[in-house]
């Protein structure tokens, strides 16, 4: 039996020395950017903010409505996240193409007139090991209660994105040790993206209980 070990991260954060100060900016910020870039503005309000994520899940949005005060684009970029069939390079274009096509329909450059600009920035993360190592399926549950919620960003967004395995660690494990496979589906089927870490946390313990009752209490 292979155990699982969970990781703490931390997140470097550095500064491009570009910025955004309206929406035509934004956008050719967006096509520029770096890889990294994409990726930290597209996920790190969720390592900055375990408990409430802001009015929408990404920096742009959250930036286009509280900043611009633009809600119907912020809506719309709310919408883009990133799924199983795309990778940042799909996301970086549906950005792109989202803000050209709003602007072009407003026959308009939205701006700041007293808020603040976007600042383009990237990170690095740097994984803190931890000492919790479980063998099954019980363990895991009452280690996942208790871990810091850097763990869980690191398993499930760094995994799936970053590192490019594609899945969670946490389904990994479940399908590939457990030989749990449906609760391995039912944890990539959460949209991570309507969760602060803490109610993602909530919402994995959940299934997991559900999976230990079904199985009649094994541990597996």
């Amino acid at each position: 039996m292979k155990e699982f070990t969970f990781t703490n991260c931390v997140e470097i954060k550095e500064l491009t020395g570009k910025k955004a100060d309206d929406e035509v900016m934004l956008m050719d910020l967006i096509e520029e950017a770096s890889i990294d870039s994409i990726y930290y503005h597209m996920h790190s309000c969720f390592l900055r903010h375990f408990y409430i994520v802001g009015p929408y899940p990404n920096d742009f949005a959250n930036w286009v409505v509280m900043q611009v005060r633009d809600r119907i684009l912020a809506e719309k970029l709310s919408a883009i996240t990133p799924a199983k069939n795309k990778n940042l390079e799909d996301i970086r274009n549906e950005l792109v193409e989202v803000i050209d096509a709003h602007l072009s329909s407003i026959k308009a450059n939205p701006s700041v007139i007293s808020g603040q600009p976007f600042y383009l920035m990237k990170s690095r993360i740097i994984e803190i090991p931890t000492q919790i190592e479980v063998k099954n399926l019980a363990e895991f549950r009452d280690a996942l209660a208790v871990v810091d919620a850097s763990a869980i960003y690191n398993h499930v967004f760094e995994a799936r994105f970053r590192v490019r395995k594609g899945r969670s660690d946490f389904a990994i494990w479940f399908e590939e040790v457990l030989d749990r496979k449906s609760l391995a589906d039912k944890v990539e089927q959460v949209d991570s993206y309507m969760y602060s870490l803490e109610g993602l946390r909530a919402k994995i313990l959940s299934l997991c209980d559900d999976e230990l009752q079904l199985s009649g209490g094994k541990n597996g």
